[in-house]
């Protein structure tokens, strides 16, 4: 049974709670604690330590569980517990890394076996706490990749005061640009030209300000805390273009080698996908390729004919580009210059037979002369007189005059075509 007494005091709080810290207890493997805080914090600050209990197994009943704390030699602020959550909030006045941790056992039996247990480290410093960021200023936005020579960049301060400790502080900022240019500033941040290439830090001193009550004579005292920062600025080459050399069209199962030359400061970040239309690379679904230089060589295979696109993205942590390369991939054994040359030999047939027949039937044109065959010797003449003499005789003068008049009319007359083939054909 449990002792009355002693439940009116938390065991965490008082002497038991170490004891029990030091001794080795089998924990429930079917639950699971974990323990988080929100430092680091400067010191007066207050930090948030927050714990939540799960069940691994869904079948086990649902009990009330008690968070016991070890926070020593932190200062408790605050406790809130709930069904299966804790809050404390401490503070601590020195420096120091301070380990807290927290186990849980049912509420009815704080002295019972603990279900689960977990530790975590609060940092606590006397220095101001946060953290330096660099953006570049592109198309009326900040990109947080980094820098690039010749472009307006940001770099601001963040502080980390989650208990608002600073909240009536004045805040005066230091910069060193780590080139022989200083600034002072009352804003956390301070616009930066960056005009020659090269890797160079920054620094910056934060000194903060207020008025508060002194704890011992209870006047009105200045508190001032300070906190030294630096970040690494790297200036880059902005990508400037993509050059994708090699040929667009191929054909399938046939290897396509493409050259990709990049204009931009390495390291850069590839990434390349071949679809068939032209998209634009987001996220990670393409093939990621870091380059340490500007040239990279690429190989690919089609196994189907058709449309396709080479989308390429490039960036190298200051500015991002893209390009697209358009590929014909026809089928096994047709390419276009066959179709080219078969026809240019149709039309030169074509052409060459046009020509042969025009010219043949020209050389074979030719104009024919029919030429009479006359015999003009004696003999001929003085057979024909002697017959026409003695027919003259034998017939009537009007017959002789009517023949005599149908000769002349032949006579006068163009040679006819005659009905039987030509002795003699002259060819001009």
């Amino acid at each position: 049974a449990q002792d009355p007494a002693l439940s009116l005091v938390e065991p965490h709080e008082v002497h038991l709670g170490p004891l029990i810290e030091l001794v080795q207890i089998p924990l429930d493997k079917e639950y699971g604690l974990e323990i988080t805080n929100n430092g680091p914090i400067t010191t007066g600050a207050q930090a948030t330590v927050h714990a939540s209990l799960s069940m691994k197994n869904d079948s086990l009943t649902s009990n009330l569980y008690h968070f016991n704390w070890i926070y020593a030699p932190l200062i408790l602020i605050d406790k809130s517990e709930q069904r299966f959550n804790s809050i404390i909030n401490v503070t601590g006045e020195f420096p120091g890394t301070f380990p807290v941790s927290v186990w849980v056992t049912h509420r009815n039996c704080w002295l019972c076996r603990p279900v689960a247990r977990n530790v975590t480290v609060l940092q606590i410093t006397e220095f101001i706490t946060g953290n330096l960021t660099i953006a570049q200023i592109e198309d009326n936005r900040f990109i947080t990749r980094g820098s690039s020579m010749g472009a307006v960049t940001r770099i601001s301060f963040c502080l980390h005061d989650p208990s608002h400790y600073f909240k009536s502080a004045s805040f005066v900022y230091n910069w060193d640009f780590g080139d022989g240019v200083y600034q002072i500033t009352k804003e956390p941040f301070v616009y930066y030209n960056c005009s020659t290439m090269g890797n160079r830090t920054v620094h910056l001193k934060v000194i903060a300000e207020w008025e508060q009550i002194g704890s011992i004579i209870h006047e009105r005292e200045t508190v001032q805390k300070t906190g030294d920062f630096t970040t690494a600025l790297e200036l880059l080459d902005a990508v400037k273009s993509i050059n994708v050399v090699g040929s667009r069209e191929t054909h399938v199962m046939e290897n396509l080698s493409l050259s990709l030359h990049i204009n931009g400061t390495p390291p850069l970040a590839l990434c390349w996908l071949i679809k068939s239309e032209c998209i634009p690379l987001e996220g990670e679904k393409c093939h990621l390729v870091v380059l340490n230089g500007s040239c990279y060589n690429l190989s690919h295979t089609f196994s189907d004919a058709g449309q396709y696109c080479l989308s390429v993205r490039v960036e190298n942590g200051v500015t991002m580009l893209q390009t697209y390369h358009e590929i014909k991939v026809w089928p096994t054994g047709i390419h276009p210059a066959f179709f080219v040359l078969l026809c240019i030999a149709l039309v030169s047939v074509m052409l060459g037979l046009v020509l042969y027949t025009t010219f043949r039937s020209n050389t074979q044109q030719k104009d024919l002369v029919e030429v009479a065959d006359f015999d003009f010797s004696p003999l001929s003449d003085k057979n024909l007189s002697s017959h026409s003499e003695s027919d003259c005789g034998q017939i009537c003068c009007r017959s002789c005059f009517l023949r005599s008049s149908q000769e002349a009319a032949r006579e006068s007359h163009e040679l006819l075509h005659s009905f039987y083939k030509p002795v003699k054909t002259y060819t001009v």
